[in-house]
């Protein structure tokens, strides 16, 4: 199987003080840098933690847990610990805020956060319920605040070659897509394996698609806890024809996470499991109008070695410095979670086809410039 090579990654472990190169690939205008606090040394907070650490510096972080407390002093030890977030929420010195908490408190911290003139991250989902995600877009835009999800793989290096890939024309026109994100475990009971796994997936597809779904159908089984489902298969219908299918579960035999694109000349796709992205020149021709299958190799396409939590992270960066809109905002969570809703309700009555309700939020290319976004005076490096 032939390759087909992409430049090495080029590895930034810190943030340089001039020259830096921005994650828009352009010589950022502000060279300062901002403090930024984490709140949560839970699961995923501990990898943001210990990321942010390499990457750029950690000025303080937040858990009230023995352990979450101690882990964090481990990963950071330059950063001060606090067991609440008023320490950090009342410190002007403080710029931005990323917060890996339990989903329920998204919505609190994160208004908390924007009121008292703080940059925000939150993890996905943005919050819980689609009204809250509405009012802290309508909060950042009026404080001129950066508001991020954290949707992980739209900062993979795999998922930007193959929409390069789709935007080129290689694959001629996308039919459609299929997302399968399966394991044995962790099982939750707070919350089902659609809230849990299915916000990566849609978040790629909406990236690739390059639109929003106007119909969501989704089903699923209720196996180990009451009233949780264990296993979901969700139906995106766009308006171009283009249809997309998610089948997420934590009761599946093995583990598998496989995006394929099917395309009318080519197909792709990406195993992120061995971390193969591959070009397929397979397609249906037609011979005296008869459809006919034609087989042709399957290319394996390189893509940068950048992790994508460390991307991710120094776009946040970049984008509380430059005081612009980051890929993942705000109004990018709200369509992910307006999606996740829809597809609740469809699951709730057992796949009647529900209506989304996306057409009203509006879009903001990456990289605009936030109306009233302070640049905080350069000031000297903190040591990290």
């Amino acid at each position: 199987m032939a390759r087909l090579h992409a430049p090495k990654a080029l590895h930034r472990t810190r943030l340089a003080q001039s020259q830096v190169t921005d994650a828009w690939g352009q010589q950022s205008m502000n060279t300062t840098q901002p403090s930024i606090a984490v709140l949560g040394c839970g699961g995923w907070g501990k990898n943001i933690i210990r990321t942010m650490a390499k990457v750029h510096g950690v000025a303080a972080v937040v858990d009230p847990s023995d352990a979450g407390a101690a882990l964090a002093a481990e990963l950071a030890p330059d950063a001060a610990v606090h067991r609440t977030p008023d320490a950090v929420m009342d410190d002007p010195s403080i710029d931005a805020v990323m917060i890996a908490t339990p989903a329920e408190t998204h919505f609190e911290l994160a208004s908390r956060a924007i009121a008292a003139g703080k940059h925000v991250y939150v993890e996905k989902p943005l919050t819980t319920e689609l009204g809250h995600a509405r009012e802290l877009v309508r909060l950042a835009d009026e404080a001129g605040r950066v508001l991020m999800v954290g949707h992980l793989l739209e900062y993979h290096p795999a998922i930007l070659k193959l929409r390069e890939l789709i935007d080129s024309g290689e694959l001629g026109k996308v039919r459609y897509i299929i997302s399968n994100r399966l394991n044995l475990g962790k099982i939750r009971t707070e919350e089902n394996a659609l809230w849990s796994f299915a916000p990566h997936d849609i978040a790629v597809i909406l990236r690739l698609v390059g639109s929003d779904p106007i119909q969501v159908v989704c089903t699923g089984g209720c196996y180990v806890s009451p009233n949780i489902a264990d296993t979901t298969v969700t139906q995106l219908l766009f308006d171009d024809g283009v249809r997309a299918h998610v089948f997420v579960s934590w009761l599946h035999p093995f583990k598998e996470q496989m995006l394929v694109v099917v395309g009318s000349e080519k197909m792709a796709s990406f195993n992120d499991i061995t971390k193969e992205l591959v070009l397929h020149d397979q397609r249906v021709d037609f011979d005296e109008g008869r459809p006919v299958p034609i087989k042709g190799e399957g290319t394996h396409v390189e893509f940068d070695t950048t992790m994508p939590l460390d991307a991710e992270c120094l776009h946040f960066v970049d984008a509380v410095r430059n005081g612009v809109t980051p890929r993942t905002d705000g109004r990018n969570g709200l369509r992910v979670l307006s999606i996740l809703s829809a597809a609740q309700r469809s699951l709730m009555l057992n796949g009647v086809p529900v209506t989304t309700e996306t057409g009203g939020i509006a879009h903001v290319e990456e990289g605009t410039p936030i109306r009233g976004s302070f640049r905080r005076e350069a000031k000297a490096p903190a040591t990290v």
